[in-house]
């Protein structure tokens, strides 16, 4: 039955940029991560930026050892600056007073 979704391929992706079958690969996770660390140094820094991160070391393969690769490098430390910024300003913002900081 060569019909019906019974091709040869099975999988057209390449086994060296997958991390895993089931979720998305490696390059897309750097991506989400420096998507997600940009846009919350605008909005829901709290929220964004340890998304950022997650994606990012999911991303360089959950390890700091051989190369990684750099959309996952720039999404960890700008996540990390981002979470940092956000608790700044929340820890200004609730003490006495209404500076930032």
């Amino acid at each position: 039955m060569a019909g019906f979704g019974h091709g040869t391929r099975r999988y057209p992706r390449s086994r060296g940029r997958m991390g895993s079958r089931t979720g998305p690969d490696r390059a897309t996770l750097g991506i989400i991560g420096v998507i997600c660390a940009i846009a919350g140094f605008f909005v829901l820094g709290i929220i964004l930026g340890p998304v950022a991160i997650v994606c990012g070391w999911l991303a360089m393969g959950r390890s700091w050892a051989g190369s990684r690769p750099v959309p996952a490098v720039v999404a960890v430390v700008l996540g990390a600056i981002d979470t940092l910024l956000a608790i700044i300003w929340l820890a200004g913002a609730a003490g006495p007073g209404t500076g930032l900081l």
